[in-house]
């Protein structure tokens, strides 16, 4: 017969110091794991920067990867806009959200698939209008990097009540700087509202 573990015995602070426990924002500019960690000053800054980076993406196919844009540069070009993007969301910025795609997105979901960058318009922006409206904080606790990929995790929390409002896991494809996003799949799960309303709707920038 098995030994039971009496768990009363236990040292939990020696087991959680035998996990594999990680900051996965370690090595970037913010922290968007949970609310409150950046300032007003880098808030600013880091829209500023998810402007001028979506003025590199490059028209026409997508960049080759080779010696002169490597997957370590794709990586690291990753690492620099992927706070960029938790910004914008969480000020409703769609006109940047939806220039982060290429034009020949594939984006797979449960309510899709959807092609190109007009075809999920219409559904995405109730996601939006939802995950960053008032009251409301969006969380990234788990992001990871390599090269073309990047996989997080994400929780929307109710300021006042902290209820989970929405949460997912996606697999984002970008091609860098030069490319940009142009493969996306993603789970969705909406608690609380499924349709944003027309006054939530009407805060998302086009």
């Amino acid at each position: 017969m098995d030994k039971q573990i009496d768990l009363a015995n236990v040292d939990m602070s020696a087991l959680i110091d035998c996990m594999d426990r990680r900051n996965y924002y370690a090595e970037l500019s913010a922290d968007y794991s949970r609310p409150g960690l950046v300032s007003d000053e880098k808030k600013a800054e880091l829209i500023a920067l998810a402007e001028s980076i979506i003025s590199m993406k490059q028209a026409g196919p997508l960049p080759s990867v080779d010696e002169n844009y490597t997957s370590e540069q794709i990586q690291k070009e990753n690492m620099e806009w992927w706070p960029t993007h938790c910004e914008a969301l969480r000020q409703c910025r769609g006109d940047i959200l939806t220039q982060e795609y290429r034009e020949d997105l594939v984006y797979h979901c449960g309510d899709g698939p959807f092609y190109g960058i007009k075809q999920q318009q219409e559904r995405e922006k109730h996601w939006w209008a939802i995950i960053a409206q008032p009251g409301v904080t969006m969380t990234w606790p788990v992001v990871q990097f390599y090269a073309d990929f990047v996989h997080f995790e994400w929780q929307c929390l109710d300021d006042v009540t902290g209820e989970t409002i929405a949460k997912g896991s996606v697999c984002w494809v970008r091609r860098g700087h030069r490319g940009g996003c142009y493969y996306k799949s993603e789970q969705l799960t909406f608690v609380r509202d499924v349709f944003a309303s027309p006054h939530l709707l009407a805060l998302i920038k086009h």
